[in-house]
């Protein structure tokens, strides 16, 4: 193999592992979003555990985070508002990828 195949294969396995690594943190805000709006909702345990999975479904129905916006702020209703939401999501984006990363 040549140096040029090598390097791509490189880029290319750079490449996967990002989006690999980018996937898990985004479903793992995900959770943690269900689970801080559940609690705002009065719903714990296995209630919250259900509703952080419902929130980790909602990212799949299109590409980017604006469903998963959607429907924490739809069920949360006026309990926050859109700057609290999406400071919130912002927020656990970075605590979801300390976590991973202190998992590897």
């Amino acid at each position: 193999m040549s140096t040029f195949d090598d390097r791509e294969n490189a880029f290319e396995n750079k490449f996967a592992h990002d989006a690999e690594m980018q996937f898990k943190a985004d479903a793992r805000r995900n959770k943690l979003l269900g689970l801080w709006a559940a609690d705002l909702m009065g719903k714990s345990g296995d209630d919250a555990e259900a509703y952080a999975k419902e929130v980790v479904k909602s990212d799949f129905e299109e590409a980017g985070h604006e469903d998963v916006y959607r429907k924490v702020a739809g069920d949360l209703g006026d309990k926050v508002d859109e700057t609290t939401l999406r400071a919130k999501m912002a927020e656990l984006m970075a605590v979801a990828k300390e976590q991973i990363m202190s998992e590897l």
